[in-house]
């Protein structure tokens, strides 16, 4: 994927729901991933994988990355999952959601059978890319190792709800606690979000349950996106035009960053190291952060 690739809303798609998966490819969503997973009851684990691979033949998945999440390698599944599904989408699918990844070589477990269906499927080597999804206290632990494990990786992603029965908070209700008093996920995201950048890689916030709490939806959008994070899951459509909102340039921050941009190339040509734009003086630390800015901006179409 190229930096500027979107992933402001990751739309989460059951596998075994045929009519789901259509209306996701026809969603304004910038990544659409199909569930094999949590999603899928385990008695249908096996059946949800033909229908994922008719999905990804017959219907249009362009302008968005089209992924898929496979059962953790804990599990009997994974690796049928990355088999089968490869083996006959694989030309359909950018990337893989690896879930409840510990350590760094739980990465390496699954990039090696990937790289071998590849090879058999007749595929371009290293072409999917990997999602890890950190959801305890072992992939907290270990984030930056994750992060740095593969070239092969395109996003790293952060699963509350795993997350909180992992660390035993209270509760039932994914990303909600509205009783704490500051941002609840402020050091997770803030720790994954570090470990992803210093990889050059986005940080995707998971999903927030109450689909129709539209305010409090727009909050965690909000707190991800001050951290820095890129965009977060959405588990129904009515969330994906908020996250896209969200985490996209605000358009009159797009603007003064390309003024910040084109002033700096000029200075830059009369052999200058600074500039003031808007009466502030710009130097190459906050060039480099107008050019992030109006590289999102020119794909989310703001500017």
């Amino acid at each position: 994927m190229s930096d500027t690739t979107l992933r402001r809303t990751q739309l989460a798609t059951p596998a075994s729901d045929e009519r789901m998966m259509e209306g996701a490819a026809d969603s304004a969503a910038d990544e659409v991933f199909l569930d094999l997973e949590d999603a899928v009851a385990p008695s249908q684990k096996s059946e949800a994988r033909d229908p994922l691979i008719e999905a990804a033949h017959s219907h249009d998945w362009s302008g968005k990355v089209l992924s898929y999440r496979i059962n953790g390698i804990d599990t009997k599944w994974w690796y049928e999952d990355v088999i089968e599904v490869v083996g006959e989408a694989g030309e359909q699918i950018d990337d893989i959601i690896v879930p409840k990844v510990k350590r760094a070589s739980d990465i390496h477990t699954v990039e090696n059978l990937l790289a071998q269906v590849e090879e058999n499927a007749g595929l371009e080597a290293g072409a999917i890319g990997l999602e890890p999804q950190i959801e305890d206290g072992g992939g907290m632990h270990n984030v930056h190792e994750i992060a740095h494990a593969s070239d092969r990786l395109s996003s790293v992603i952060f699963g509350p709800g795993d997350y909180s029965a992992a660390m035993g908070t209270p509760g039932l209700d994914i990303g909600q606690f509205p009783g704490y008093p500051s941002h609840y996920w402020h050091y997770a995201l803030s720790h994954i979000n570090a470990a992803a950048k210093s990889a050059g890689l986005p940080c995707l916030d998971g999903p927030y349950a109450d689909i129709e709490d539209e305010a409090g939806f727009r909050g965690s959008c909000s707190n991800a996106n001050m951290l820095g994070c890129d965009g977060k899951w959405a588990i129904h459509p009515s969330q994906i035009e908020i996250a896209n909102e969200i985490f996209a340039p605000d358009p009159e921050v797009a603007d003064r960053a390309q003024r910040i941009v084109d002033a700096y190339a000029e200075a830059q040509e009369e052999g200058k190291g600074a500039v003031t734009v808007d009466g502030q003086m710009v130097d190459e630390a906050t060039h480099k952060m107008a050019n992030e800015i109006v590289s999102k901006a020119e794909a989310a179409d703001v500017l």
